[in-house]
């Protein structure tokens, strides 16, 4: 169980959209969440191929006892593969909000606090990545993120996949992107706290949750791998 809590695991996930503009190229993302007291591996590193256009981490990059030189070595090993966006997760307040809003901002991290960020193309189309803090305590604006947007292909970040009961169908979010439940992390004949990550195809949204890098309270995993993800977003002409 220990050796399965620190696996390396690169999970390619490839989704079609009709909605995805076809002046864009295939949207290529590094995703990664829940890494709490881990450092990022070598290993996992090797694995992501050439071709990524943005990083993204999911929340509970750490959690309390973590020291702050451990973000800045995870995130130097990413920054040189491409831009690096964060939302936080419920642990990352642990370590005090603006601690950890200052190392990322020192490192080049763009932050997604309840805002969005827009990707045009050469043909005025966009590509919009929205990000919410974490559900806990009500941290949570969807409302301004939306309102930080415009028209175009939206993919939303929140840690807590519980964001898909506040999002509605006039939203037109098309992808969601989410961690935190570590698939149950210790699944005993199958069952565990929470479902085995996956990708949902869902009435409102295409959602992924990861089971996560790290694990919380005890550094073991059974029946739930622990994973990092290489997406590949494209349209379906």
């Amino acid at each position: 169980m220990f050796i399965k809590g620190n696996e390396n695991n690169l999970t390619t996930n490839v989704v079609e959209f009709e909605s995805y503009p076809d002046s864009f190229d295939d949207l290529h993302v590094f995703f990664i969440s829940d890494i709490h007291r881990r450092v990022l591996s070598n290993k996992l590193i090797a694995k992501i191929p050439n071709k990524v256009d943005v990083i993204i981490i999911g929340g509970d990059l750490v959690e309390s006892g973590v020291p702050l030189t451990r973000v800045r070595q995870n995130i130097k090993a990413l920054s040189d593969i491409a831009p690096i966006y964060f939302v936080f997760g419920n642990n990352d307040y642990e370590v005090g909000k603006e601690n950890l809003e200052d190392v990322l901002n020192e490192s080049g991290v763009i932050l997604l606090n309840n805002t969005a960020i827009t990707f045009t193309s050469h043909k005025g189309d966009h590509i919009i990545l929205l990000g919410v803090e974490d559900l806990s305590e009500k941290r949570d604006r969807l409302e301004h993120a939306l309102g930080a947007s415009s028209e175009g292909f939206k993919i939303l970040v929140s840690h807590n996949p519980d964001i898909y009961d506040k999002i509605s169908s006039e939203d037109q979010i098309s992808l969601i992107l989410s961690g935190h439940t570590h698939g149950g992390q210790i699944r005993i004949f199958g069952l565990g706290m929470y479902k085995k990550g996956r990708l949902h195809y869902l009435e409102k949204a295409t959602m992924l949750i990861s089971n996560g890098y790290g694990t919380t309270l005890i550094p073991l995993r059974l029946g739930a791998p622990a994973e990092a993800h290489y997406i590949k977003i494209k349209g379906t002409k």
